[in-house]
């Protein structure tokens, strides 16, 4: 059974940085593509940053320079560093793969940004 779980939600100053893990149990880890997704009240849930299993990236354009999307196969964690951190960057954080058809996310770590 695969497992996602997210952590290191919080809260922050605009301006701050913010660090997300997430661990995934119940796959083999390292050929999968990792994703972070975040989705604020009201709107999409959107890609933010994607890693895939030979390290290359992919972001966000409006997270471009301010977020890193790093892996830690021996540990099956994937991290989301945050810094520069803005008002609009306020949402739900969702950590996400998949295995065939089937996409396996976490239930979600909060982070709001204060002006």
């Amino acid at each position: 059974q695969v497992h996602v779980v997210e952590r290191g939600g919080g809260f922050v100053q605009a301006g701050g940085s913010l660090r997300l893990s997430c661990t995934a149990s119940g796959i083999n880890f390292k050929i999968h593509r990792m994703n972070w997704y975040r989705q604020a009240p009201g709107k999409e849930r959107d890609l933010v940053a994607s890693i895939a299993s030979d390290g290359s990236t992919n972001y966000l354009d409006s997270v471009k320079g301010r977020f890193t999307i790093s892996r830690n196969n021996a540990r099956n964690m994937v991290f989301l560093q945050m810094d520069s951190l803005k008002s609009e960057d306020s949402a739900v954080y969702y950590c996400n793969t998949n295995r065939g058809n089937t996409d396996f996310w976490g239930k979600g770590t909060p982070v709001t940004v204060s002006l």
